[in-house]
Protein backbone atom coordinates (compact mmCIF):
# COMPACT_ATOMS: atom_id res chain seq x y z
CA UNK A 1 0.00 0.00 0.00
CA UNK A 2 1.65 3.23 -1.15
CA UNK A 3 -1.02 5.62 0.14
CA UNK A 4 -3.49 5.31 2.97
CA UNK A 5 -7.11 5.90 1.93
CA UNK A 6 -8.72 8.00 4.66
CA UNK A 7 -12.38 8.55 5.50
CA UNK A 8 -13.66 11.39 7.68
CA UNK A 9 -16.71 10.71 9.87
CA UNK A 10 -18.22 14.00 11.03
CA UNK A 11 -17.22 17.06 9.01
CA UNK A 12 -17.69 19.80 11.62
CA UNK A 13 -15.19 22.23 13.11
CA UNK A 14 -12.46 19.82 14.22
CA UNK A 15 -12.51 17.94 10.92
CA UNK A 16 -12.22 21.06 8.78
CA UNK A 17 -10.06 22.99 11.24
CA UNK A 18 -7.43 20.32 11.86
CA UNK A 19 -7.69 16.89 10.26
CA UNK A 20 -8.70 17.59 6.66
CA UNK A 21 -6.08 20.36 6.11
CA UNK A 22 -3.38 18.15 7.61
CA UNK A 23 -4.22 15.12 5.49
CA UNK A 24 -4.29 17.32 2.40
CA UNK A 25 -0.82 18.60 3.32
CA UNK A 26 0.38 14.99 3.57
CA UNK A 27 -1.00 14.08 0.15
CA UNK A 28 2.06 11.97 -0.67
CA UNK A 29 1.15 9.62 2.17
CA UNK A 30 -2.64 9.77 2.42
CA UNK A 31 -5.67 10.59 0.32
CA UNK A 32 -9.05 11.58 1.73
CA UNK A 33 -11.32 9.23 -0.17
CA UNK A 34 -14.66 9.69 1.61
CA UNK A 35 -16.68 11.75 4.09
CA UNK A 36 -19.80 11.05 6.09
CA UNK A 37 -21.99 13.29 8.24
CA UNK A 38 -25.57 13.27 9.52
CA UNK A 39 -25.90 16.67 7.83
CA UNK A 40 -25.86 15.52 4.22
CA UNK A 41 -25.79 19.02 2.79
CA UNK A 42 -22.73 19.92 4.83
CA UNK A 43 -21.01 16.64 3.90
CA UNK A 44 -21.60 17.33 0.22
CA UNK A 45 -20.29 20.88 0.55
CA UNK A 46 -17.12 19.67 2.27
CA UNK A 47 -16.58 16.96 -0.34
CA UNK A 48 -16.90 19.51 -3.14
CA UNK A 49 -14.70 22.06 -1.38
CA UNK A 50 -11.84 19.61 -0.85
CA UNK A 51 -12.46 17.47 -3.95
CA UNK A 52 -13.25 14.33 -1.96
CA UNK A 53 -14.57 11.50 -4.11
CA UNK A 54 -17.22 9.77 -1.98
CA UNK A 55 -20.00 11.07 0.28
CA UNK A 56 -21.99 8.66 2.46
CA UNK A 57 -25.11 9.16 4.54
CA UNK A 58 -24.32 5.98 6.50
CA UNK A 59 -20.70 5.82 7.68
CA UNK A 60 -20.77 2.00 7.51
CA UNK A 61 -21.04 2.21 3.73
CA UNK A 62 -17.75 4.11 3.74
CA UNK A 63 -15.65 1.22 5.01
CA UNK A 64 -15.28 -0.52 1.65
CA UNK A 65 -13.69 2.63 0.18
CA UNK A 66 -11.12 3.38 2.91
CA UNK A 67 -8.25 1.86 4.85
CA UNK A 68 -8.68 4.14 7.88
CA UNK A 69 -11.16 6.61 9.34
CA UNK A 70 -10.86 9.70 11.50
CA UNK A 71 -13.81 10.03 13.89
CA UNK A 72 -14.84 13.65 14.53
CA UNK A 73 -18.30 13.16 16.04
CA UNK A 74 -19.72 14.00 19.48
CA UNK A 75 -18.17 11.84 22.21
CA UNK A 76 -21.29 9.69 22.64
CA UNK A 77 -20.74 8.06 19.25
CA UNK A 78 -16.99 7.39 19.41
CA UNK A 79 -17.27 3.80 20.60
CA UNK A 80 -20.09 2.74 18.32
CA UNK A 81 -18.33 4.06 15.21
CA UNK A 82 -14.84 2.90 16.21
CA UNK A 83 -15.95 -0.65 16.95
CA UNK A 84 -17.89 -0.84 13.66
CA UNK A 85 -14.88 0.40 11.71
CA UNK A 86 -12.44 -1.95 13.41
CA UNK A 87 -14.75 -4.92 12.89
CA UNK A 88 -14.84 -3.97 9.21
CA UNK A 89 -11.03 -4.13 9.09
CA UNK A 90 -10.48 -0.37 9.09
CA UNK A 91 -7.88 1.49 11.18
CA UNK A 92 -9.20 4.23 13.50
CA UNK A 93 -7.96 7.65 14.60
CA UNK A 94 -10.56 8.94 17.06
CA UNK A 95 -10.84 12.48 18.34
CA UNK A 96 -10.37 12.98 22.06
CA UNK A 97 -11.58 11.92 24.53
CA UNK A 98 -11.43 8.24 23.65
CA UNK A 99 -14.97 7.73 25.00
CA UNK A 100 -17.24 8.86 27.82
CA UNK A 101 -16.78 5.75 30.01
CA UNK A 102 -14.00 3.30 30.79
CA UNK A 103 -16.23 0.44 29.68
CA UNK A 104 -16.62 2.02 26.25
CA UNK A 105 -12.84 2.44 25.96
CA UNK A 106 -12.33 -1.22 26.81
CA UNK A 107 -14.76 -2.22 24.05
CA UNK A 108 -12.76 -0.18 21.53
CA UNK A 109 -9.48 -1.77 22.63
CA UNK A 110 -10.97 -5.27 22.46
CA UNK A 111 -12.22 -4.62 18.92
CA UNK A 112 -8.82 -3.28 17.88
CA UNK A 113 -6.99 -6.33 19.20
CA UNK A 114 -9.46 -8.77 17.66
CA UNK A 115 -9.21 -7.11 14.25
CA UNK A 116 -5.47 -6.47 14.56
CA UNK A 117 -6.02 -2.91 13.40
CA UNK A 118 -4.55 0.37 14.61
CA UNK A 119 -6.53 2.44 17.12
CA UNK A 120 -5.23 5.80 18.30
CA UNK A 121 -6.71 8.87 20.00
CA UNK A 122 -6.06 12.43 18.82
CA UNK A 123 -4.34 13.80 21.93
CA UNK A 124 -2.28 16.22 19.85
CA UNK A 125 -0.64 17.96 22.82
CA UNK A 126 1.87 15.07 22.91
CA UNK A 127 3.03 16.16 19.46
CA UNK A 128 3.77 19.79 20.38
CA UNK A 129 7.42 20.80 20.18
CA UNK A 130 7.53 21.79 23.85
CA UNK A 131 5.99 18.48 24.91
CA UNK A 132 8.50 16.47 22.90
CA UNK A 133 11.38 18.47 24.34
CA UNK A 134 10.07 17.91 27.86
CA UNK A 135 9.69 14.18 27.23
CA UNK A 136 13.27 13.88 26.01
CA UNK A 137 14.61 15.87 28.96
CA UNK A 138 12.78 13.56 31.35
CA UNK A 139 14.08 10.46 29.53
CA UNK A 140 17.59 11.94 29.81
CA UNK A 141 17.24 12.07 33.61
CA UNK A 142 17.09 15.85 33.98
CA UNK A 143 14.11 15.61 36.36
CA UNK A 144 14.84 12.24 37.99
CA UNK A 145 12.01 10.49 39.80
CA UNK A 146 8.94 12.74 39.50
CA UNK A 147 7.18 13.77 42.69
CA UNK A 148 4.59 16.51 42.18
CA UNK A 149 2.85 17.50 38.96
CA UNK A 150 0.84 20.71 38.63
CA UNK A 151 -1.66 21.27 35.83
CA UNK A 152 -3.81 24.27 35.01
CA UNK A 153 -5.93 24.42 31.85
CA UNK A 154 -7.80 27.67 32.42
CA UNK A 155 -9.74 29.89 30.07
CA UNK A 156 -11.33 33.19 31.02
CA UNK A 157 -14.97 33.32 29.97
CA UNK A 158 -14.63 31.09 26.92
CA UNK A 159 -17.47 28.57 27.06
CA UNK A 160 -17.73 27.14 23.50
CA UNK A 161 -21.24 28.31 22.64
CA UNK A 162 -21.44 26.49 19.31
CA UNK A 163 -22.13 22.85 18.46
CA UNK A 164 -22.89 20.37 21.26
CA UNK A 165 -20.16 21.27 23.76
CA UNK A 166 -22.67 22.00 26.54
CA UNK A 167 -24.82 18.91 25.87
CA UNK A 168 -24.09 16.38 28.62
CA UNK A 169 -25.79 13.46 26.88
CA UNK A 170 -23.73 13.86 23.72
CA UNK A 171 -20.43 14.96 25.28
CA UNK A 172 -20.43 13.39 28.75
CA UNK A 173 -19.21 16.57 30.42
CA UNK A 174 -17.80 20.03 29.84
CA UNK A 175 -14.46 21.70 30.47
CA UNK A 176 -12.86 18.56 31.90
CA UNK A 177 -13.74 16.10 29.15
CA UNK A 178 -13.26 18.70 26.39
CA UNK A 179 -10.18 20.69 27.43
CA UNK A 180 -8.70 19.34 30.64
CA UNK A 181 -8.33 15.89 29.08
CA UNK A 182 -5.47 17.17 26.88
CA UNK A 183 -3.34 18.22 29.85
CA UNK A 184 -4.22 15.07 31.79
CA UNK A 185 -3.09 12.93 28.87
CA UNK A 186 0.11 14.91 28.42
CA UNK A 187 0.86 14.62 32.15
CA UNK A 188 0.50 10.85 32.15
CA UNK A 189 2.72 10.54 29.06
CA UNK A 190 5.46 12.69 30.58
CA UNK A 191 5.24 10.76 33.85
CA UNK A 192 5.76 7.45 32.06
CA UNK A 193 2.18 6.16 32.07
CA UNK A 194 1.72 5.49 35.83
CA UNK A 195 -1.39 3.81 37.21
CA UNK A 196 -3.85 6.17 38.96
CA UNK A 197 -4.88 4.78 42.36
CA UNK A 198 -6.91 7.51 44.09
CA UNK A 199 -8.87 10.53 42.88
CA UNK A 200 -10.57 13.37 44.72
CA UNK A 201 -12.44 15.82 42.53
CA UNK A 202 -14.96 18.63 42.42
CA UNK A 203 -16.88 19.83 39.37
CA UNK A 204 -18.76 23.14 39.23
CA UNK A 205 -21.23 24.71 36.83
CA UNK A 206 -22.67 27.48 38.98
CA UNK A 207 -21.11 30.35 37.06
CA UNK A 208 -22.54 29.32 33.70
CA UNK A 209 -26.05 29.05 35.18
CA UNK A 210 -26.09 32.83 35.65
CA UNK A 211 -28.03 34.77 32.97
CA UNK A 212 -26.53 37.43 30.68
CA UNK A 213 -23.06 35.94 30.54
CA UNK A 214 -20.08 37.85 29.22
CA UNK A 215 -18.60 35.09 27.08
CA UNK A 216 -15.95 35.54 24.38
CA UNK A 217 -16.82 32.34 22.50
CA UNK A 218 -20.44 32.95 21.58
CA UNK A 219 -23.72 32.91 23.44
CA UNK A 220 -25.18 29.84 25.15
CA UNK A 221 -28.37 29.03 27.01
CA UNK A 222 -27.65 29.37 30.74
CA UNK A 223 -30.91 27.60 31.62
CA UNK A 224 -30.01 24.41 29.76
CA UNK A 225 -26.30 24.49 30.67
CA UNK A 226 -25.71 21.09 32.25
CA UNK A 227 -21.97 20.41 32.14
CA UNK A 228 -18.96 21.48 34.21
CA UNK A 229 -17.26 24.80 33.59
CA UNK A 230 -14.79 24.49 36.50
CA UNK A 231 -13.06 21.35 37.83
CA UNK A 232 -10.42 20.71 40.47
CA UNK A 233 -8.83 17.40 41.43
CA UNK A 234 -6.04 15.72 43.37
CA UNK A 235 -4.77 12.48 41.83
CA UNK A 236 -2.23 10.00 43.18
CA UNK A 237 -0.47 7.21 41.32
CA UNK A 238 0.99 3.82 42.12
CA UNK A 239 4.57 5.18 41.99
CA UNK A 240 3.84 7.81 44.65
CA UNK A 241 3.50 10.73 42.25
CA UNK A 242 0.74 13.25 42.96
CA UNK A 243 -1.02 15.53 40.47
CA UNK A 244 -2.78 18.79 41.32
CA UNK A 245 -5.24 19.51 38.53
CA UNK A 246 -7.47 22.45 37.65
CA UNK A 247 -9.37 23.28 34.49
CA UNK A 248 -12.03 25.75 33.43
CA UNK A 249 -13.89 27.20 30.47
CA UNK A 250 -14.93 30.34 32.30
CA UNK A 251 -12.64 31.16 35.20
CA UNK A 252 -12.73 34.63 36.71
CA UNK A 253 -9.00 35.18 36.28
CA UNK A 254 -6.88 37.88 34.63
CA UNK A 255 -6.05 35.85 31.52
CA UNK A 256 -6.04 32.33 30.11
CA UNK A 257 -3.45 30.04 31.65
CA UNK A 258 -2.05 26.74 30.41
CA UNK A 259 0.46 25.25 32.80
CA UNK A 260 2.08 21.85 33.24
CA UNK A 261 5.07 21.43 35.51
CA UNK A 262 6.76 18.45 37.14
CA UNK A 263 8.95 18.71 40.22
CA UNK A 264 11.28 15.74 40.62
CA UNK A 265 14.24 14.58 42.67
CA UNK A 266 16.88 15.87 40.24
CA UNK A 267 15.09 18.91 38.92
CA UNK A 268 11.88 20.48 37.75
CA UNK A 269 10.43 21.08 34.31
CA UNK A 270 7.86 23.46 32.90
CA UNK A 271 6.32 22.65 29.53
CA UNK A 272 4.60 25.89 28.40
CA UNK A 273 7.03 27.57 27.92
CA UNK A 274 9.78 24.95 28.15
CA UNK A 275 12.02 25.62 31.15
CA UNK A 276 14.24 23.42 33.29
CA UNK A 277 15.06 24.11 36.95
CA UNK A 278 17.95 22.40 38.76
CA UNK A 279 20.21 22.77 41.78
CA UNK A 280 23.79 21.62 41.18
CA UNK A 281 27.42 22.75 41.32
CA UNK A 282 26.51 25.07 44.16
CA UNK A 283 23.98 26.90 42.03
CA UNK A 284 20.30 27.21 41.31
CA UNK A 285 20.05 26.90 37.53
CA UNK A 286 17.21 27.94 35.23
CA UNK A 287 17.38 26.83 31.60
CA UNK A 288 15.00 27.99 28.88
CA UNK A 289 14.79 27.15 25.19
CA UNK A 290 14.70 30.16 22.86
CA UNK A 291 14.29 27.76 19.95
CA UNK A 292 12.94 24.21 19.71
CA UNK A 293 13.37 22.20 16.52
CA UNK A 294 10.19 20.64 15.18
CA UNK A 295 6.88 21.14 13.42
CA UNK A 296 4.82 24.07 14.68
CA UNK A 297 1.50 22.37 13.83
CA UNK A 298 1.15 19.31 16.10
CA UNK A 299 -1.48 17.91 13.75
CA UNK A 300 1.23 17.09 11.22
CA UNK A 301 3.33 14.71 13.37
CA UNK A 302 0.12 13.28 14.83
CA UNK A 303 -1.18 12.38 11.37
CA UNK A 304 2.21 11.13 10.21
CA UNK A 305 2.52 8.86 13.21
CA UNK A 306 -0.95 7.39 12.68
CA UNK A 307 -0.40 6.89 8.94
CA UNK A 308 2.98 5.22 9.49
CA UNK A 309 1.52 2.99 12.21
CA UNK A 310 -1.23 1.87 9.83
CA UNK A 311 1.43 1.08 7.22
CA UNK A 312 3.45 -0.88 9.78
CA UNK A 313 6.31 1.62 9.73
CA UNK A 314 6.03 3.20 13.19
CA UNK A 315 4.88 2.64 16.77
CA UNK A 316 1.93 4.69 17.99
CA UNK A 317 2.73 7.71 20.14
CA UNK A 318 -0.77 7.63 21.66
CA UNK A 319 -1.69 4.06 22.51
CA UNK A 320 -5.34 3.27 23.29
CA UNK A 321 -4.48 1.71 26.66
CA UNK A 322 -2.94 5.04 27.69
CA UNK A 323 -5.95 7.03 26.50
CA UNK A 324 -8.17 4.72 28.53
CA UNK A 325 -6.42 5.88 31.72
CA UNK A 326 -7.35 9.48 30.94
CA UNK A 327 -11.01 8.49 30.65
CA UNK A 328 -10.71 6.46 33.85
CA UNK A 329 -9.45 9.53 35.72
CA UNK A 330 -12.12 11.80 34.22
CA UNK A 331 -14.82 9.31 35.16
CA UNK A 332 -13.42 9.15 38.71
CA UNK A 333 -13.32 12.96 39.06
CA UNK A 334 -16.99 13.21 38.12
CA UNK A 335 -17.87 10.33 40.44
CA UNK A 336 -15.95 11.88 43.33
CA UNK A 337 -17.67 15.22 42.78
CA UNK A 338 -21.11 13.60 42.78
CA UNK A 339 -20.48 11.48 45.86
CA UNK A 340 -18.35 13.95 47.81
CA UNK A 341 -15.89 11.12 48.49
CA UNK A 342 -12.51 10.00 47.17
CA UNK A 343 -12.53 7.29 44.51
CA UNK A 344 -10.18 4.33 44.68
CA UNK A 345 -9.11 2.91 41.33
CA UNK A 346 -8.06 -0.69 40.74
CA UNK A 347 -6.76 -2.38 37.61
Amino acid sequence: MSKLRMGIIGVGGIAQGRHIPVFLELKDKVTINAVSDLNQERAQEVAEKYEIKHVFSDYKHMFKEVDAVTICTPNKFHTEIAVAALEAGVHVLCEKPMAITTEECEAMIAASKKANKVLSIAYHYRHMKQSRAAKQAILDGEVGDPLVTRVQALRRRKVPGWGVFTNKELQGGGSLIDYGCHLLDLSLWLLGDPEPVEVVGKAYNRLSKIPNQVNEWGSFDHESFEVDDHVTSYITFDNGVSLLFECSWSANIKEDKEHLSISGVNGGINVFPFELYQAKNGMLLNTDAPSIVGEDNPGIPQAENFINACLGKDELVVKPEEALKVTKIIEAIYKSSESGKKVQLTN
